[in-house]
Parts: C-alpha cells; structure tokens; sequence
C-alpha cells in the first residue's frame, strides 16, 4: 500500500477484514462471509443434523459476528472465534427448539447392496446423533474438522482436558453404538 491505494479486500487477511469492518468499510465483512460461510455451514451441519436449522444457525452467527466485531480480542484466528460463534449459535437454536412428532422411520439403504459407504454414513449419523451435545461438538470439530483440541477448547469455551475427555468419551459411544471393539472389526453381514 506504499501508493496509498488500499489492497483489494481479497488480498487481506482476516484479522485485517475484520479490523477494516470495525473501521467501517462495507466490503471487509462481506469478504469473511465469502471465504468462510461454507466452512461454518459444515460445522453447523454436523452439530445440528438439519440442512435449514443449519442454515439459520450460519446466518444467526455471521449477524452476530457482523454486530459484535468490536469485541473480537485477537487472542485466537478470526476463524476460532467464527467457529465458536457460529457453535454457540447452534447450542441456542438446539436448546429453544421445540419437539415435534418424529417422523416414521424409512429404510433408505438396501442392506444388500454394495454400496456400504451410504450405510456406513447413516450409521455414523445416527450414532452421532445419540451422543450428548457437548461430546458431539467435540467430536465434530476435532474428528471431523481437524480443528486443534487447544482451538476446539477455545470455539468450545471449555478446558482443553474437557475437549480429550468429551471426544474419548464420544469416540468410546460412537465405536458401542456401531458395534465395534478396540482393535477389532466389526463381523461381516452373511
């Protein structure tokens, strides 16, 4: 920027959009949106297990983040701190939401077929859907995210040592409820 002309906000990083948003340039936080709405819809898909809750989480989390960018501290990356807003989000959905008749249950995979990557999926579904919200969030982000334990700690606002024990914990449910042991294989169907 030495000609005074300010870099495309492509070319910023986040902690530099966020900043320029705060200082009230209206493209920054559309440029944070762009590069990582797709990621937070992921992670709000995983804690919510439903497409349009998802959806409302994502949107309930970046409305959040666009309000309260001030009070970003810039302890973690901007994406921990979406990460945890965007999660906290789906915990406030989750715990205001109502219980409706569940629907009838449809086999939606022939047992026969050759196609056990869609039965596994499910299975992995639903076993996920089984576990505690905490051990669940844990996992998803951890397991299925990759995001670090210290950083899931933090989007989690938790103890480091609470994120190893939650997901042990998960991982030793999840592995229960699909029928698997430590070091052994599930039998395989006649």
């Amino acid at each position: 920027m030495t000609s005074g002309v300010a870099a495309p906000v492509a070319e910023l990083s986040d902690r530099e959009l966020l900043a320029r948003h705060v200082a009230g340039d209206d493209r920054a936080f559309g440029e944070l949106f762009r590069r990582h709405k797709d990621r937070m819809w992921a992670v709000a898909l995983r804690t919510v297990r439903d497409p349009e809750l998802a959806a409302d989480c994502v949107q309930d989390g970046f409305i959040a983040a666009f309000r309260r960018a001030d009070s970003y501290r810039g302890e973690a990356a901007v994406t921990t701190w979406l990460h945890r807003i965007v999660v906290n989000a789906c915990l406030d959905r989750l715990r205001r939401r109502k219980p409706t008749a569940p629907l009838p249950e449809y086999e939606l995979a022939d047992r026969h077929d050759d196609h056990g990557s869609t039965e596994v999926r499910l299975d992995i579904q639903e076993a996920l859907a089984s576990l505690p919200e905490g051990q669940r969030a844990a996992l998803v982000l951890v397991d299925m995210h990759a995001v670090p334990v210290a950083e899931a700690a933090v989007i989690l606002g938790v103890a480091e040592g609470t994120i190893k024990s939650r997901c042990a914990r998960g991982r030793a449910a999840l592995a229960a409820h699909l029928g698997l042991t430590p070091g052994r294989r599930p039998a395989a169907e006649p």
